[in-house]
């Protein structure tokens, strides 16, 4: 079987959703898959904070285009770094399994690992310097920690441990899939409850693209989708689609499958964390968009546009 070209961004953890990938359409009996790794703008602006340089979709842009182009059949993303609509003629082919969506708190090495949030804000201080380059972390986790520094912080995960270890930040904040799928399972000193911060959407979860007119590939990744999973990204993705949200916003938003249901929460937060709106919903697995939108029109009439709009126009410098 001719093989199927996967592209991907070079990073440890792109990398190892690529391989997932691979050998997984590969154990379902589709072509052999050739890893392309492809430099996206966000990897080459290092250094710069993601709201400065329009956010995570800078991370696929050039991995589309070059789907677009047919230069690689399909692509493998972190689903929270995907724009909520695709690029005309692109699709969503497969969404696999999900690892845990919460985000976690990473102490230096050797420290106490928390036994709830009360103790980790007090094992912190008031003053802590919190490593996140997610304008969403920021928002949410300022209430509980007002008078914190929150410092942008990139790279691959074994370069932000150690900035930690050396003394740069007090804490950082991650996803906690990343930590697992990476082998850093036993760096996590603290899971962060759905109450005290809301994941983004998508987090947790890996997605693969494609173009929409590629019967051959799509049969090849479909074997591979993970139905509940997509359910529930597809839930979130509706839900941040419906309020015009892009991937640099304070919005958060998870679903969980229960049952034959999805147990659907979002937030909207200010960037100075001081508002917030909040819903909660349920729906059958099979109304997921339709559950993304009825909350999204509830954080609407609760206030959600006002809170964007503003961060939309501190975001542009006006």
């Amino acid at each position: 079987m001719k093989a199927l070209r996967l592209g991907t961004r070079g990073s440890q953890l792109a990398l190892w959703q690529a391989r997932t990938a691979a050998a997984l359409v590969e154990q379902a009996g589709g072509p052999p898959c050739e890893i392309v790794v492809i430099k996206t703008s966000g990897d080459r602006l290092q250094e710069a904070p993601l709201s400065e340089i329009g956010g995570k979709r800078l991370f696929v842009k050039e991995i589309e285009d070059a789907l677009l182009r047919g230069d690689v059949d399909f692509a493998v993303h972190s689903c929270k770094d995907m724009p909520a609509v695709l690029p005309g003629g692109l699709a969503i082919g497969a969404v696999l399994a999900r690892e845990d969506p919460r985000d976690v708190v990473v102490l230096p090495a050797g420290g106490a690992p928390p036994a709830s949030v009360e103790d980790l804000v007090a094992a912190l201080g008031p003053a802590a310097r919190i490593g996140t380059s997610s304008v969403r972390r920021m928002a949410e986790l300022v209430r509980l920690f007002p008078a914190a520094t929150f410092a942008p912080i990139r790279g691959n995960l074994d370069t932000r441990l150690r900035k930690l270890d050396a003394g740069d930040y007090d804490a950082l904040v991650l996803a906690a899939a990343g930590m697992r799928r990476l082998g850093f399972t036993d760096r996590i000193s603290f899971t962060l409850p759905f109450d005290a911060c809301v994941p983004a959407p998508g987090q947790g979860a890996i997605t693969i693209e494609l173009r929409a007119d590629d019967a051959r590939t799509r049969e090849a990744v479909v074997a591979i989708d993970h139905p509940l999973t997509a359910r529930a990204v597809e839930a979130e993705r509706a839900l941040v689609a419906a309020l015009g949200g892009g991937c640099q916003t304070p919005v958060g938003a998870v679903a969980v499958p229960d049952g034959a249901e999805l147990d659907l929460r979002a937030v909207v937060v200010s960037l100075d964390g001081r508002q917030a709106v909040r819903a909660r919903g349920r729906a059958p697995l099979g109304e997921a968009a339709a559950l993304g939108v009825r909350l999204a029109q509830r954080l609407v009439a609760e206030g959600a546009n006002e809170i964007l709009d503003e961060v939309r126009r501190v975001q542009a410098g006006d």
